[in-house]
């Protein structure tokens, strides 16, 4: 497909995408883009389009405090730099490099994921979202946020983080954990998605949830999409 053929059809779907979105919506994206390009964290993986150690870096991540994450993330990665590294290395080397982390479910499925990399694909990590979903201990938000950050899909993602920024932004209905909001919760992310930028996108909510728009104390004083947010902050938190 011509190069202009493909970027006139994201304009269209945006345009369209635009319509049904929430009057805010497009206001609250480009004030949150434009933040996140002047405050962004300065995080290790950040610095690399590596999908494997990007992959390393969201595994860590789950349920792990970024603070902590950054040492044992760049341990790992220097220990096996690549995923064939990874793949060859033995069950008892992977324990003990994510010994003092926690949760080491998480280290064997990134074993394994390794090592289905290298068997069933040639040592690249798949592109498609749906592809990475098929590697062990990869869910929804991380083969999304893997698919968006190192490969540029035009894919939102959700996590705790992203869940409470929408559901404050929008006023989404419905039980914070319930199935009907985490359906409209993913609907909304990815009809939000600017064509060509989703890791940004992506990234940018984590960081406004995690830095601002915390869950016990959020600093709506000093959040940069403050005019475009529909929260009142008298009510309880999300």
């Amino acid at each position: 497909m011509p190069r202009s053929t493909s970027i006139a059809r994201r304009r269209a779907s945006e345009e369209r995408r635009g319509r049904a979105l929430p009057e805010n919506a497009l206001r609250f994206r480009r004030r949150l883009l434009a933040w996140y390009a002047r405050h962004q964290r300065d995080l290790p993986w950040r610095r690399t389009r590596d999908p494997y150690a990007i992959l390393v870096s969201e595994i860590m991540l789950q349920q792990t405090q970024v603070a902590r994450v950054e040492d044992y993330w760049t341990r790992f990665v220097g220990r096996y730099p690549t995923v064939a590294d990874l793949a060859a290395a033995s069950a008892d080397a992977v324990h003990e490099s994510w010994a003092g982390l926690g949760y080491y479910a998480r280290a064997r499925n990134l074993h394994a994921a390794a090592r289905a990399v290298v068997r069933d694909h040639d040592g690249a990590l798949p592109r498609a979202p749906d592809a990475l979903r098929k590697l062990p201990g990869i869910g929804r938000y991380t083969a999304a946020a893997v698919a968006s950050i190192a490969f540029g899909a035009d894919v939102g993602t959700v996590d705790t983080n992203v869940a409470r920024v929408l559901a404050r932004v929008f006023r989404l209905r419905g039980a914070a954990r319930s199935a009907a909001r985490a359906k409209r919760t993913w609907r909304l992310v990815d009809a939000l998605v600017p064509p060509g930028r989703a890791g940004d996108w992506n990234q940018a909510l984590m960081d406004l949830g995690a830095t601002i728009c915390t869950a016990r104390a959020p600093r709506c004083d000093a959040c940069p999409v403050a005019t475009a947010c529909r929260y009142a902050p008298s009510k309880p938190a999300e």
